[in-house]
């Protein structure tokens, strides 16, 4: 399972749903019936599941979308049977466990009552049986270990154990990686698809290449004389002559505003290091020790330029979060191109994409390489 919630992540849920499934993922994975009624509306046809806790309210777009269901409720399988029935349509749910992340599911123990409910109500078919680890990705895999335990407690109920070809699945990347044992049925591939490591401290035994780069292009550049204050809060000083380069990016498309004073960005292969608050669309950064950089130079955000790299798990680390984060704050303001082997272009038959035309400065743009 290719998981594409949250607009694959920050990187494009229709175009990377598309590759994903070229490249050989079976079904997609999405938090919400909305990402899924998009991708169907995009003629995506592939097996779908709602991870989320869908609100009995829309189990409707979840049968008219035909989607497969989470289910951690008897509610939520009534809302579900209910909807079917008025559509005169069949539902196949995944019911959860949960085994150990507090979340969101049934206690082992309760497994056997939801599973019978699931069974007597008409319209419903139990597909899968799953659950969701918390700390595959710590270098301790005890937890996750005791979790996979539980889960394999919960497979033996009996009403689970009289359902024909029931999918098992309850590895995410993580666990994909650290867990062999727990890949059952099927692997529920998240953060590793996009490139990145589900954790800095745990490398992943396979290379992962970010299948993303974010850049934008030099809007201004200027000398400023020593004692010159730059940008909001006077928190930077000039102390001494320096020269600035204004990059038209803010936090209002995904640059955290906690790299104010201590981010850096990539021109012409360099260093550039950010000097005072992100603003919300601009961000200034001192290329002094670059001379040879003018407006209009492209630069990189998120990426490699040179023998220089910025990787998501860097702007994380600073701003003290993760690059899941990261990739998913990139706003929907900032054009996506599509480039490489895959690329939507390649995928629709059609050109790829540009940027929408703007008037006056340029804004960033992200590349993104097929998965």
């Amino acid at each position: 399972m290719a998981v594409v919630k949250a607009d694959a992540y920050g990187h494009g849920l229709v175009p990377v749903a598309r590759a994903a499934l070229r490249a050989g993922a079976e079904w997609l994975g999405v938090a919400l019936p909305e990402e899924g009624a998009a991708l169907r509306g995009a003629g995506i046809r592939a097996p779908i599941l709602v991870l989320g806790p869908t609100p009995p309210a829309q189990a409707e777009e979840v049968v008219a979308g035909g989607l497969d269901q989470m289910v951690h409720s008897v509610p939520l399988a009534e809302a579900l049977s209910r909807a079917a029935g008025k559509a005169r349509r069949r539902i196949a749910v995944h019911l959860k466990v949960d085994t150990g992340m507090g979340r969101v599911g049934v206690p082992v123990e309760e497994v056997g009552t939801l599973a019978g409910a699931i069974g007597r109500l008409p319209g419903l078919r139990l597909r899968g049986v799953m659950t969701h680890f918390a700390a595959a990705d710590a270098p301790d895999t005890a937890h996750a270990r005791e979790q996979l335990r539980r889960f394999h407690e919960a497979l033996v109920s009996p009403p689970l154990r009289a359902v024909p070809s029931l999918l098992r699945h309850a590895a995410n990347s993580a666990a994909a990686f650290a867990l062999p044992e727990a890949r059952l049925d099927m692997v529920r591939i998240g953060i590793a698809l996009y490139g990145c490591p589900p954790s800095p401290k745990a490398p992943p035994p396979v290379p992962l290449r970010p299948a993303l780069t974010l850049e934008t292009r030099v809007a201004q550049m200027r000398w400023v004389p020593a004692g010159t204050t730059v940008s909001y809060g006077c928190t930077f000083v000039a102390p001494a002559r320096m020269r600035i380069a204004t990059l038209p990016v803010g936090y209002g498309d995904g640059f955290p505003r906690a790299l104010s004073n201590r981010g850096a960005v990539l021109l012409r292969g360099r260093r550039a290091p950010v000097v005072g608050r992100v603003c919300m669309d601009m961000v200034m950064v001192d290329v002094t020790g670059i001379p040879e950089v003018e407006e209009g130079d492209p630069v990189v955000l998120l990426g490699v330029q040179g023998t220089e790299a910025i990787p998501a798990d860097a702007w994380a680390a600073l701003a003290d979060t993760i690059s899941y984060e990261v990739l998913c704050g990139i706003g929907p303001r900032v054009p996506r191109l599509y480039v490489g082997e895959g690329a939507m272009g390649a995928l629709d038959g059609a050109a790829p994409p540009q940027p929408p035309k703007r008037e006056g400065r340029p804004r960033s743009a992200s590349r993104r390489r097929a998965p």
